[in-house]
């Protein structure tokens, strides 16, 4: 184990790296790659990496980035991307497809907001896009917890009871391009928490086809076969958990993270690096003798509902803070979690650092004035990074 001080998006790049290479007995790594901002320095990083067995292969765009994984996908070797906002949107055809295909591809996305207008700044939107279309997907409060992920997201794409694409998303530029200190462990390490990747489906020395047409019976077979397959992650999850702790000497976080919930008469929820500033809210607020409590939607697909449930009970006034706004409702974690409060708690939807903005202590500390005097929810909020 050492001591990096590198960027998020160079983590994810070097956890691939390392996961590559771990399948040198297997059938080898592939990624397609093409730039933009701000997960460009990623593949840039993987782009300089020696890779036994391995190749990057640099496309003239997002759509053919994700061909090319779901060609390497689909002859078994274990492959990796990454892309952010409108390259997303670009290649979301081909992200549907490795989803209907049980391709366990790995994708890091840097969030940023759709334009036009354009905007380069951090907004979920462009992930949450695709929330139903089959992907895993976590979001990161860290540096080392974007590494991990990254780690952790192979491992459970690939496991045979899942067979199901992840993508792990970072705020563009708030962790990106924010350098921090992690912890690297050994290839051998590394080659101890990941086997070889065993894809049951990939093309051999039989043709056969992926993708076939199919009539409607049969997609509401494989539909359901996806989404048993999604519903089975947090079991899964949770045996990684432990063999991630047995490898590497440190947990992963869990699905939902909690924060001083326990006893919180206010509850914050989030997701991202919206929960590192409410910890520190939590904190200074704790102090004034005030009990409120935090927690960050770390998995959100497939959405924990229990574990998400437990820590509302008994909450009677739950804020919950999106960096992103789905037009004409509200925020989407909010929309996603409202029904799972106990009856008559007042859960309610703040919209923030939307497009980018700036999520600062005080703000939360004004969506909690407004908590207080609230008798029941109301319109989606959208508060003002200013």
């Amino acid at each position: 184990m050492s001591l990096e001080l590198i960027s998020a998006n160079h983590a994810a790049a070097l956890a691939a790296t390392l996961a590559g290479r771990a399948n040198r007995t297997g059938r080898g790594f592939c990624s397609g790659v093409y730039p933009i901002t701000p997960s460009t320095e990623c593949m840039e990083y993987l782009c300089g990496q020696t890779i036994e067995k391995g190749k990057v292969i640099r496309v003239e765009s997002e759509h053919s980035a994700m061909g090319v994984c779901i060609g390497a996908a689909g002859a078994g070797a274990r492959t990796f991307t990454a892309t952010s906002s409108n390259g997303l949107a670009y290649m979301a055809e081909n992200c549907i497809a490795a989803a209907g295909l049980r391709l366990p591809i790995v994708m890091a996305v840097a969030n940023r907001t759709i334009g036009p207008p354009w905007n380069i700044w951090a907004d979920h939107g462009d992930s949450l896009m695709l929330r139903d279309h089959g992907w895993i997907q976590f979001y990161c409060a860290d540096n080392q917890e974007l590494f991990d992920t990254v780690l952790c997201a192979f491992r459970l794409a690939e496991d045979k009871r899942i067979m199901m694409p992840a993508m792990v998303c970072m705020e563009g530029f708030i962790l990106s391009h924010t350098v921090a200190q992690i912890k690297v462990p050994t290839q051998e390490q590394v080659d101890s928490f990941l086997p070889p990747a065993a894809i049951p489906h990939r093309l051999g020395e039989t043709p056969h086809s992926l993708g076939q047409m199919e009539v409607p019976h049969l997609t509401e077979m494989h539909r359901l076969q996806h989404h048993n397959a999604l519903l089975a992650v947090p079991g899964v999850y949770g045996e990684i958990e432990k063999s991630f702790a047995e490898v590497f000497g440190r947990r992963l976080p869990d699905p939902v993270v909690p924060y001083r919930a326990e006893d919180a008469e206010v509850l914050i929820v989030s997701m991202g690096t919206i929960g590192s500033t409410a910890e520190r809210v939590v904190d200074a607020l704790r102090a004034k003798g005030r009990r409120i409590g935090a927690i960050r939607v770390r998995l959100f697909r497939p959405l924990p509902v229990e574990a998400i449930r437990k820590w509302f009970a008994g909450k009677n006034k739950i804020a919950v803070i999106d960096r992103d706004i789905s037009l004409g409702f509200g925020g989407v974690l909010w929309g996603e979690v409202r029904g799972l409060a106990d009856p008559g708690a007042i859960v309610q939807s703040y919209m923030a650092g939307v497009g980018g903005g700036d999520l600062r202590p005080e703000h939360i500390d004004n969506i909690l004035a407004d908590m207080d005097v609230r008798q029941h929810a109301g319109r989606p909020a959208l508060v003002e990074a200013v």
